[in-house]
């Protein structure tokens, strides 16, 4: 038997089976979709947007293969509007000329039309301009996509009409469900084992359609009752492995070789560990925070910039994405490694904390406590302060730690940077604290 145009239920079944394997697994409904439960979840923003029944543009941004163009398919399903999508990449003025007429047409008839932009921001200034009118007059609902950060990308004036949302790439755990899907609907089990099944969620590198286009490249190339180890798998889809788990060993290799390339002054060798966790997909600002860390741990005093300039690495890094920013991490990892080190402060401070954490609570000098009442003043509470400024050398020399722990040294500057002329300034401070004292005894 066909249908209406001579095709069988057969041919149906053959070409239904013929399309990729994204296509067929696409989801019906919003419950469907994995992943994305920021926006999707039962708190998501989408899912309040839904319930409060209006529906205002959107700006999709995420990387590629986290469902953007499934997820604004499937909104327009849940609010009852037309889906029209076209793609910033093909189309041109006359195109969307074309489609703000038809919308303005279905108005009339009472549909509200959804228009899905695809790569949104490889429209110019002008062309994005174009969307203003019909999104201001309610002609269109505008969900744009883009794989790009919308503050550099898009107009500020379709920004203020838009609210983007962000997607995450999927997690190893959402791509593990995306594959038993995969499974559940072919009727086979991944020809894997364990470790070539985790390799093939590394190499996906949280593109769900790139991962099921590696299920389909894997299934096409096994033979029947062949298991691939992680070996095979990678000769069989012909694709370099990641470089390193984020989450295993080579991770922690190489954020401590880049470490202690800092911390040795090696700017070269530190700027190549740098090259080899941007490549092999870290997050930016990991590394932007640990050479923070790196900042304070390692140099310190001995370069007093180079906190500072840690955290404008980090905002310029913020401000501008990838892979712009990434030059100012580079440039922050080659100062902190020709800076000059010095890890007194920290030394200090765990001698401080060690201190503070064994000698219980022993209460500060009289001198130096306030006395904001009459009584108090009457037993004593500041009695002989010496203001520091009304001194010929600014410093006065008292006796700041309690009575019964006595004056105790954590901080040991180093002869190195900076610290050379803090070191200056403490041996000064001590040879007057010296003869104050002996003054006060005469």
């Amino acid at each position: 038997m066909t249908d209406l145009f001579g095709a069988t239920p057969e041919i149906e079944a053959e070409a239904a089976e013929s399309r990729p394997l994204a296509d067929r697994l696409r989801p019906q409904t919003l419950d469907e979709v994995i992943g994305q439960q920021h926006l999707l979840g039962p708190d998501g923003t989408l899912r309040r947007m839904i319930a409060s029944g209006r529906l205002g543009s959107l700006i999709l941004w995420g990387p590629p293969g986290t469902g953007k163009t499934t997820i604004a398919r499937l909104l327009a399903d849940q609010v009852g509007y037309r889906f029209k999508q076209i793609s910033a990449v093909f189309s041109g003025v006359a195109d969307l000329k074309k489609v703000f007429e038809e919308a303005r047409f279905e108005r009339m008839a009472g549909h509200k039309t959804l228009l899905f932009v695809d790569e949104i921001h490889r429209f110019n200034r002008a062309q994005q301009d174009g969307f203003l009118p019909v999104m201001e007059d309610g002609t269109v609902v505008l969900v744009g996509a883009t794989t790009e950060n919308p503050s550099f990308e898009l107009n500020a004036a379709l920004l203020s009409r838009a609210q983007v949302l962000r997607l995450k790439s999927f997690t190893p755990d959402e791509l593990e469900q995306m594959a038993a899907r995969a499974e559940a609907t072919l009727g086979q089990k991944l020809p894997l084992d364990e470790d070539a099944r985790a390799a093939l969620y590394e190499l996906a590198d949280g593109d769900g359609r790139a991962m099921l286009g590696l299920v389909e490249e894997v299934f096409a190339a096994t033979k029947p009752d062949e298991i691939l180890d992680k070996a095979k798998l990678l000769q069989v889809v012909q694709r370099r492995a990641p470089i390193y788990d984020k989450k295993q060993d080579g991770h922690y290799n190489l954020i401590s070789a880049l470490h202690k390339t800092v911390r040795g002054s090696d700017p070269d060798a530190a700027l190549y560990y740098l090259a080899r966790m941007l490549v092999a997909g870290e997050n930016p600002l990991f590394l932007a925070r640990r050479l923070i860390r790196m900042a304070s741990e390692d140099i310190g005093m001995a370069d007093p910039q180079a906190l500072p300039l840690a955290i404008a690495a980090r905002d310029a890094y913020e401000m501008l994405g990838s892979p712009e920013g990434e030059l100012a991490l580079a440039q922050l990892t080659v100062y902190l490694a020709t800076a000059p080190k010095s890890n007194s402060v920290e030394v200090a401070f765990n001698e401080a904390m060690a201190l503070a954490r064994s000698s219980g609570s022993p209460t500060p000098p009289m001198v130096i406590l306030n006395a904001p009442t009459k009584m108090m003043k009457g037993q004593g509470y500041g009695e002989g302060y010496i203001y520091d400024h009304d001194t010929p050398e600014g410093f006065s020399g008292q006796q700041y730690f309690p009575e019964q722990l006595g004056r105790q040294e954590f901080y040991r500057p180093v002869e190195r940077g900076f610290e050379r002329e803090i070191k200056k300034r403490l041996d000064y401070f001590s040879r007057l604290r010296v003869q104050k004292g002996e003054t006060d005894q005469r």
